[in-house]
């Protein structure tokens, strides 16, 4: 039996979440989300009211980058499920953090299931100065704007308007309007 893929496991888990979120009309699925100004790519994120990322870990794949995703991924979304072949369970119940969740996919006879171990909970330590790194220099300027903060900040560069951001605004606000503004963001390609 050939091993499942990453592509065999993203096309499932996003009829799964399509699925999921059909009907929610504030709700956006984004695949190769950047994050933390690149550093990491998060194979898939749903915005709604929540931002969540979705780690994809096939057969094919290895655990290499993980402990360096998990840095990442975790000054950023508000929840995680990684979504792994069967094998990695062992290693990932003793790896990843306590608050994330676990679905496992498994090649039963060609036909692809997708099954949650563990359901996630919220983040705990979500880091403002990373979550403003999902903005467009643009997009942290209107947040500015809108709360009128934007003198002497219009022709700076972004890092400075992003420090702005994260010393005026508090964190729970700040990640209320960095999921509005990705919900309905504009000119990025979509799954």
């Amino acid at each position: 039996m050939e091993k499942l893929r990453d592509h065999d496991v993203r096309e499932i888990l996003l009829e799964k979440l399509t699925s999921i979120h059909e009907h929610e009309q504030d709700t956006r699925i984004i695949n190769e989300l950047a994050v933390c100004g690149g550093l990491s790519r998060v194979d898939v994120a749903v915005v709604n009211g929540v931002l969540h990322g979705y780690e994809i870990k096939s057969e094919s794949d290895t655990l290499y980058r993980l402990q360096s995703q998990m840095t990442e991924y975790n000054k950023v979304f508000e929840r995680v499920t990684i979504v792994a072949a069967e094998d990695f369970l062992p290693k990932l119940r003793e790896t990843v953090p306590p608050w994330w969740g676990i679905m496992v996919v498994k090649n039963r006879k060609g036909k692809i299931l997708l099954n949650s171990v563990k359901k996630g909970r919220k983040n705990p330590s979500i880091e403002a100065d990373s979550l403003v790194q999902l903005l467009w220099r643009q997009e942290a300027l209107e947040l500015l704007k809108k709360r009128g903060l934007e003198k002497g900040f219009l022709s700076k560069p972004k890092a400075a308007i992003y420090d702005q951001l994260v010393k005026e605004i508090p964190l729970r606000e700040l990640v209320n309007e960095v999921n509005d503004v990705l919900k309905y963001r504009e000119g990025w390609r979509e799954q």
